[in-house]
């Protein structure tokens, strides 16, 4: 009889010992699947602006193209009423042009910066640059024929290259807040790590304290140069070329784990980097 009860909690041991792997496995891929969506959801986002500029300077392409159409309805006509159509139209023109200058320009740097990287759209951009090259002689020859019809239009001459200027003000301002945007971003998705043993550390720095009954602390003031510099966006993973490790500074538990490679040496997979990276964005590790 005893030995029956010891082969049953022998079982129900094992049983819960599998049961808490299976959990712990299950944890794992709920954390990976909602980073990759969280992923997913800012490539969405981006390919959204992305689309959103692009509609803007089709669009501004197709109110030209009427108002081209309305300037050559009015060269038919006579007087001063057909002449004022056509000052306004042209006007009208050029500015939309100038508009669209801009968010070309736009639409270059959101690319530039953008993580969705497409032959598809860059092709896109190409295409709608020569389409402005070629609008722009266009409305050259316009201006030439009706100057050679005596339909003057100095005043917009003169509108036009206050409107350049402001254009021109503008695109550099744009250059200029994309490049603090930019900036930005890069800070607050930087982070550093080091690792190495505890005499390593504490001779930079890194630890202090620590004895027979006390353990190393991380420093508040320590050699911010000894650590690696990364981008949280694009670092998952850190091998450590140890098979044993402590993390000092505090990351959630459920954000990282602690594998071992092919050589029986310890990676640092980090699962949820929002998570990981919240509390601090510095990471310490100890090895041995």
């Amino acid at each position: 009889m005893k030995k029956i009860f010891v082969f049953a909690m022998c079982c129900a041991a094992l049983a819960s010992c599998n049961l808490g792997k299976n959990n712990d496995a299950e944890l794992r891929a709920m954390q990976e699947r909602d980073s990759l969506n969280q992923i997913l959801a800012q490539r969405d986002n981006e390919i959204n602006d992305l689309m959103s500029t692009f509609n803007e300077i089709e669009e501004g392409f197709r109110v030209i193209n009427e108002a081209e159409g309305r300037v050559n309805l009015a060269r038919s006509g006579e007087g001063s009423n057909a002449s004022s159509r056509i000052r306004e139209n042209m006007q009208f023109i050029q500015s939309t042009m100038e508009q669209n200058r801009v968010l070309i320009n736009k639409l270059r740097q959101q690319l530039k910066q953008s993580n969705v990287k497409s032959e598809a759209l860059q092709k896109a951009l190409d295409n709608l640059t020569q389409q402005l090259e070629l609008k722009d002689q266009q409305i050259a020859e316009l201006r030439a024929e009706l100057e050679a019809k005596n339909i003057h239009i100095a005043e917009l001459d003169q509108r036009v290259t206050e409107l350049n200027t402001d254009v021109t003000n503008l695109t550099e301002e744009n250059e200029q807040h994309q490049q603090t945007i930019s900036h930005q971003d890069a800070e607050l998705n930087t982070a550093y790590f080091v690792y190495g043993t505890k005499k390593e550390l504490k001779n930079q720095g890194v630890l202090d304290g620590g004895g027979l009954f006390k353990k190393a602390k991380v420093s508040t003031n320590f050699n911010n140069d000894y650590f690696t510099k990364i981008d949280i966006r694009s670092t998952r993973e850190i091998k450590l070329f140890s098979k044993k490790a402590d993390i000092k500074t505090p990351h959630p538990a459920g954000s990282y784990s602690l594998d071992k490679d092919d050589q029986d040496q310890l990676v640092l997979h980090i699962t949820n980097p929002q998570q990981f990276w919240n509390a601090s964005k510095y990471l310490v590790i100890v090895v041995k």
